[in-house]
């Protein structure tokens, strides 16, 4: 994807102009005249654009803006007004805290590859899983994140079911303890054009599925990470399911499908859309990005992204 023109020192309200044109192939009048629509995709927001709803609480997947050294990306986050940030190492957290924002997620430390489904791996993410939560517990962390692991030769669906539920509900007494959630994350096995867009193998791959083991584990406090770009790959109807689910989303990941690029309009989700109806529906957590960024601007393409997500 080419990439995206910037809008140099643009108003807000300049700023929605050039991008309602920018989609109807419109030019732009004289009011709005800083801003480039050419024949590209999206416009990127000016380098002092600042999140100004807030009705969604945004976070952001840092390892996907790599090489961004972590520190300016801290900062980007910072100028921004996100709530948040995760997919970070800990030793961040600190300047995170520093910097007035929250860490709204945990690795659970065990990895999409190597979960629960097989029983050998029960006591490996038993204890990465009680560490997790006890680090989230000591930042103020709401949430740690666990998966089902790849499929393995030999466990039946019936058996993988049940290794996954046993070692849950043998850590959920502790996430119970210190408030904080156990958070399933739903990946879609289709893609598999790059490792971190789909997962083929992986076991928790339909969402209805992931929230039926979600209800065995029989916890307020074991949730559903509802990645949105993994429920639209593999499932769709993304909106019902919102509404459907709301009491068991525990935290949301956003992503451009089918790419896992920006969330721009060469993608498929009407994001906006998308989230105004998880906030009617009265979800109160997190959102995150956690694209891919494919234009050359990685920090223009964050800024992108708290723009369409601040609906």
């Amino acid at each position: 994807m080419p990439k995206p023109p910037s809008i140099p020192c643009v108003s807000r309200r300049g700023f929605i102009r050039g991008a309602t044109a920018a989609l109807t192939g419109l030019a732009l009048g004289a009011e709005a005249k800083g801003s480039q629509i050419a024949e590209e995709p999206s416009i990127i927001p000016p380098e002092d654009y600042r999140i100004k709803f807030g009705r969604v609480k945004q976070s952001v997947m840092a390892w996907c803006f790599k090489p961004i050294p972590e520190a300016e990306l801290i900062e980007a986050c910072r100028k921004l007004g996100l709530a948040a940030m995760e997919g970070i190492g800990a030793e961040f957290y600190p300047l995170i805290k520093q910097k007035g924002m929250q860490i709204a997620l945990v690795s659970g430390g065990h990895g999409f590859k190597t979960g629960p489904l097989s029983r050998e791996n029960r006591q490996f993410c038993v204890d990465k899983l009680r560490e997790a939560i006890h680090l989230a517990a000591e930042v103020g962390a709401p949430n740690v994140i666990t998966f089902t692991g790849m499929r393995a030769p030999g466990v039946s669906d019936e058996q993988a079911d049940k290794n996954c539920v046993e070692c849950w509900k043998e850590v959920i007494p502790l996430a119970e303890e210190k408030g904080v959630n156990l958070c399933l994350e739903h990946l879609n096995s289709r893609d598999d054009t790059h490792p971190m867009k789909g997962h083929p193998g992986y076991y928790g791959d339909d969402v209805d599925h992931c929230v039926d083991l979600i209800k065995r584990v029989d916890s307020p406090r074991m949730k559903l990470l509802f990645d949105i770009y993994h429920v639209q790959v593999m499932n769709g109807d993304v909106v019902r399911r919102i509404r459907q689910y709301i009491d068991y989303i525990g935290h949301v990941h956003t992503a451009g499908v089918p790419g896992r690029g920006e969330m721009d309009d060469t993608q498929e989700i009407n994001y906006p859309a998308v989230l105004r109806a998880l906030i009617e529906a009265g979800y109160k957590g997190f959102v995150a990005q956690e694209c891919i960024p494919t234009w050359e601007d990685k920090l223009g393409a964050l800024r992108h992204g708290a723009w369409v997500m601040d609906v």
